[in-house]
């Protein structure tokens, strides 16, 4: 037992993410949880390609977390941009928020995202990854620079948040619109149903 686990009247589940969106999405659909942020950090992995990098993320994350419980379910995740072959992750600062708006501006991209979910109290877990296609208008260097200053593309992947303002600078998407916003709820569900959770029970429950 250790300083996370308490007498039961806590959520059943634990989102390993600091994000507020992905917590938006949860809260969103009914499910209780609590916020342990894991530490993992996009550069502790190194992969190939986008989709091994986010579920390697993903299940960094989950294991981090879940040593700190013996009875909740956590749900972790990890999403990045993809531009041409090139892995889009969180800018560091303006200047390379304003070089990902750039790159992205008039042109498709594709939203990876890597999930797990690990039950702690049986050991069971489960990993996907979603995809979705994304293409954003042409922007003018006027609205980058002030979408910029607004602060909101810093701390998200590929410099933009389309359940924020930066929605209004996204054209067309094909695939699930949830899994740009960090979180594919429909995988999601298919993950608890795998690892022999009934989630509905917990949503729909009164």
């Amino acid at each position: 037992m250790n300083h996370f686990d308490t007498d039961g009247m806590s959520p059943r589940f634990v989102l390993a993410s600091a994000s507020p969106a992905r917590a938006a999405l949860l809260r969103q659909i009914g499910l209780k949880f609590e916020v342990v942020p894991s530490r993992i950090r996009e550069d502790d992995i190194a992969s190939e390609s986008p989709v091994d990098k986010v579920i390697s993320l993903s299940r960094a994350k989950a294991q981090h977390v879940t040593r700190y419980f013996t009875d909740r379910v956590i749900i972790a995740a990890d999403t990045v941009v993809v531009h041409d072959d090139v892995i889009l992750g969180k800018p560091e600062n303006e200047d390379a928020a304003g070089d990902m708006l750039r790159l992205l501006s008039g042109s498709w991209h594709q939203v990876v995202t890597g999930l797990t979910v690990v039950d702690a109290s049986t050991g069971a877990s489960a990993s996907c990854h979603d995809a979705t296609q994304v293409r954003m208008r042409q922007l003018t260097p006027e609205a980058i620079s002030a979408y910029v200053r607004s602060g909101e593309p810093l701390g998200k992947a590929g410099a933009y948040a389309i359940q924020g303002s930066g929605g209004i600078f996204i054209e067309s998407i094909k695939g699930c619109y949830f899994n740009v916003v960090g979180l594919p709820l429909a995988k999601l569900v298919n993950i608890f149903y795998d690892i022999g959770i009934n989630i509905y029970d917990e949503i729909f429950r009164r």
